[in-house]
C-alpha cells in the first residue's frame, strides 16, 4: 500500500493520458499534408451538387478507415454525413462534433495562384511578399510555425478535418481511447445557410442524440493564443432593391428628371444608422442590457484594441459599444454589397434602372429576428416607400413614387452556453493539459454557425473550438492557414479527445 501512494505521489496524473513532445503533433501534421492537400483538391462550392458528392465520398472513405461508421442523412438536397465510433465504456456519454466541409464560391481573378483547389505553400519574403515554396518543404525537421498554405476551405473548414484525422492517427498509434462516444456530423452546405440542417435535426433526432455539441471551426483570438467561444451570432439575410426608370436612361436626356435608384439606395441606408454606426431604428437594441458581471467577463479577454484597428486599417471603430467584446453582444446590421449600374472601365452615362443592397443581420440570444425584420420593414415604410415581395408591376410603378423589393431569410439563431458548464470544464481542463495554461474564453463569436437546431431540438450545450489563425482571409482570394495552427490544432483535438469525461 505505501509503494502505490508513493508512486501516486511520483506520477499524480498515473491513469490520465499524458500529453506527448511537441515535436511529434509535427511528425503527424508532416505524416498528413498529403491527405490534406487530396481533401483541399476537391472542389467544394454546395451551389455544384455532383462536387458536393465528391466530398461526401471522400468523408466516408477517410473516417471509415479511422474505425467510423458512417450514414447519409438524406435531405432534399445533398446528405448530411453522420461518422460514429461508440466507447467500450458501458453508459458513456455522447459527444456530438461539428465540421464543415464545404466552402464559399472562387473568383480566380483574385487569386494568386493558378488554381485555388491546389494547395499552395507559402512563405513571406524580405518585403514582406507571399512567396511560392516548394510543397515537400513541409516534411523539413526545421519547418516553420509561420508558413502559410493557401487553398480555398483551408481554413473554413476543412482544416480542422485534416486535424482530426491527424489526431486519430496519433490516439490510434498511442493506443488512446476516448471513454466517451463520438458522433461527428458533417455539413456540406454550410456556406448557403445549411438550409436543409434544421429540418435535419428535427427528422434524425434519434441519430445524432448526444451529451454536448463541439464545433471545429471557426479562428481563435486575435492574439492567437488557445481559446473557447462558448456562443455565436446568429444571422438574417436581407436584400432591398430600389427601382427608378424601367430600363436605364441617358444621364444627359433624364438626369434631373428620373429619380436615380443608386442615390436613394444610398440615403435609404443611411437613415439606418448615424455617424457613430450605431443603428438609429427605433427599438433595434431593445432588450440587450449588458450586467456589470457580463462586461466583467468580456473584460477577461485580452484584447488589445490599437492592435485589432491597426490590423483593420480603420482609425476608430464604430460607437455601438465602448469595447470590441461588447459590441459583439449587440446585433448588427451590416450592408455587404450594392450594385447599381456599372463602374470602371465599364462605367457609361446612364441613370440606373434599379439599385440592390445585401444586407446581413447579425443576431444575439436576446433578439428576435422577426421583429428586427418588421423594424426594419417599418422603417423602410416611413421613408416612404411601398414595399413588394416581387418586381414591381407597370401599375404599382405608377401608383408609387417610392419602391422597394424586401426579401428576408433568416438562416439560423443565436445561442450562447455558459463557462461553467459541464463541456466548459471539461475543455478547459484538456487545453490546461495541453497548453499549460487556461484557454481564452469568449462569451460569444461575432460570425454566425448553424448550431442553434441543435441546441434547441437536442437541447444540448454547445462550445467552439477555434485553431485556425484569425488573419486567413476566409470567405476571401487567397485563403490560408498558418502551418503553426494547424499543428497546434492537432495538439488541441488530441487533448481533447483523450481528456476523460466525467
Amino acid at each position: 500500500m505505501k509503494k502505490f501512494i508513493a508512486l501516486l505521489i511520483i506520477c499524480p496524473f498515473l491513469g490520465q493520458a499524458q500529453m506527448p513532445e511537441d515535436q511529434v503533433f509535427q511528425e503527424y501534421a508532416q505524416k498528413s499534408f498529403a491527405e490534406f492537400k487530396d481533401l483541399l483538391s476537391m472542389p467544394n462550392d454546395a451551389h455544384y451538387q455532383d462536387d458536393i458528392q465528391n466530398n461526401v465520398s471522400w468523408c466516408e472513405s477517410h473516417f471509415g478507415k479511422r474505425g467510423f461508421t458512417t450514414e447519409r442523412l438524406q435531405t432534399a438536397t445533398v446528405p448530411l454525413l453522420l461518422a460514429e465510433k461508440k466507447s467500450k465504456k458501458r453508459q458513456a456519454p455522447t459527444v456530438l462534433i461539428y465540421l464543415q466541409i464545404d466552402g464559399q464560391p472562387v473568383d480566380t481573378a483574385y487569386w494568386h495562384q493558378d488554381n485555388p483547389y491546389e494547395a499552395t505553400l507559402k512563405r513571406k519574403n524580405d518585403q514582406g511578399a507571399w512567396e511560392s515554396i516548394d510543397w515537400r518543404s513541409l516534411q523539413r525537421k526545421d519547418i516553420h510555425p509561420d508558413w502559410r498554405i493557401f487553398a480555398r476551405s483551408v481554413s473554413d473548414a476543412k482544416g480542422p478535418v485534416a486535424m482530426f484525422l491527424a489526431a486519430l492517427d496519433l490516439m490510434q498509434d498511442e493506443k488512446e481511447r476516448p471513454n466517451f462516444n463520438i458522433k461527428i456530423i458533417m455539413d456540406f452546405e454550410e456556406e448557403l445557410g445549411s438550409p436543409q440542417l434544421p429540418q435535419a435535426v428535427v427528422d434524425y433526432q434519434e441519430a445524432l442524440s448526444a451529451d454536448m455539441l463541439l464545433i471545429f471551426d471557426g479562428p481563435r483570438h486575435i492574439s492567437n493564443q488557445p481559446s473557447l467561444t462558448f456562443g455565436a451570432r446568429g444571422i438574417t439575410d436581407i436584400t432591398l432593391e430600389v427601382f427608378g426608370p424601367t430600363t436605364p436612361q441617358h444621364s444627359g436626356h433624364y438626369g434631373n428628371y428620373a429619380p436615380n435608384p443608386a442615390v436613394r439606395l444610398s440615403q435609404l441606408i443611411a437613415s439606418m444608422k448615424d455617424a457613430q454606426g450605431k443603428v438609429t431604428i427605433p427599438g433595434f437594441y431593445d432588450g440587450i442590457n449588458l450586467s456589470e458581471e457580463v462586461k466583467e467577463v468580456l473584460r477577461q479577454v485580452p484584447d488589445d484594441e490599437t492592435f485589432i484597428n491597426e490590423r483593420l486599417g480603420i482609425a476608430k471603430a464604430d460607437g455601438v459599444a465602448p469595447t470590441y467584446q461588447q459590441s459583439l453582444q449587440y446585433p448588427s446590421l451590416n450592408v455587404r454589397g450594392m450594385s447599381s449600374g456599372w463602374v470602371r472601365e465599364e462605367a457609361r452615362t446612364i441613370i440606373p434602372a434599379s439599385a440592390i443592397a445585401e444586407i446581413d443581420v447579425r443576431l444575439v440570444l436576446e433578439s428576435d429576428p422577426d421583429r428586427l425584420i418588421g423594424l426594419i420593414k417599418q422603417h423602410i415604410k416611413g421613408q416612404g416607400y411601398y414595399l413588394t415581395e416581387a418586381p414591381p408591376t407597370n401599375e404599382e410603378r405608377t401608383q408609387h413614387d417610392r419602391i422597394c423589393q424586401f426579401n428576408a431569410q433568416t438562416s439560423y439563431l443565436a445561442f450562447r452556453t455558459d463557462f461553467d458548464s459541464r463541456v466548459g470544464i471539461w475543455l478547459d481542463k484538456a487545453l490546461v493539459k495541453a497548453f499549460g495554461k487556461s484557454p481564452i474564453k469568449q462569451r460569444t463569436s461575432g460570425g454566425s454557425i448553424p448550431i442553434s437546431p441543435f441546441v434547441k431540438e437536442l437541447g444540448i450545450p454547445a462550445v467552439t473550438v477555434p485553431t485556425v489563425n484569425r488573419d486567413n482571409n476566409q470567405h476571401s482570394p487567397n485563403e490560408n492557414l498558418r502551418v503553426g495552427n494547424y499543428i497546434d490544432g492537432i495538439k488541441t483535438i488530441y487533448a481533447i479527445l483523450t481528456e476523460p469525461l466525467k
